[in-house]
């Protein structure tokens, strides 16, 4: 776990690559309650059968579902000490390279891309790579934009 001491600390990391993390196993039923939460009921990603015979040779994740994961993800690689408050607020781009196949398990490694300040904080931009252990392409790269506030008076 690399820990910034600091805004500054986390300004003077620009370009710095932390990671990969550990492991994080996808199961189906994480997959099945993500369908339930976004109405997204697609089989590719919740009949085991049909998807067997489908373009993936199973089920895969949600691309989005593999997004969602990139805080949990990224907080297993950092943490800023002093921040008071994070915010997601946005994202420059987001992509899926390749499937994540259900039962395989992602890691993320993280580069901290740029730090500029804000009213109250600063905002943080990372570059975010999420892998398979099925080797091969990333299962998702997203530069996530972050805005960490810190405590009153700080």
């Amino acid at each position: 776990m690399r820990v910034f001491t600091s805004f500054d600390d986390l300004a003077g990391a620009v370009g710095e690559t932390i990671g990969p993390g550990p492991w994080q196993r996808i199961e189906q039923s994480r997959v099945d309650l993500f369908a339930d939460a976004t109405d997204d009921h697609q089989w590719i990603h919740l009949d085991p059968a049909r998807a067997a015979a489908g373009p993936f040779g199973g089920t895969i994740a949600h691309g989005y579902l593999t997004l969602s994961l990139l805080p949990a993800l990224a907080g297993q690689l950092y943490r800023v000490e002093g921040v008071a408050m994070g915010v997601n607020y946005g994202l420059n781009r987001v992509r899926f390279p390749a499937p994540l196949r259900v039962g395989a398990a992602v890691r993320a490694t993280v580069v901290i891309a740029d730090v500029s300040p804000v009213d109250g904080g600063v905002q943080l931009v990372a570059a975010v790579t999420v892998e398979s252990d099925g080797g091969g392409k990333p299962v998702c790269v997203a530069e996530t934009v972050s805005r960490l506030y810190g405590a009153p008076g700080r």
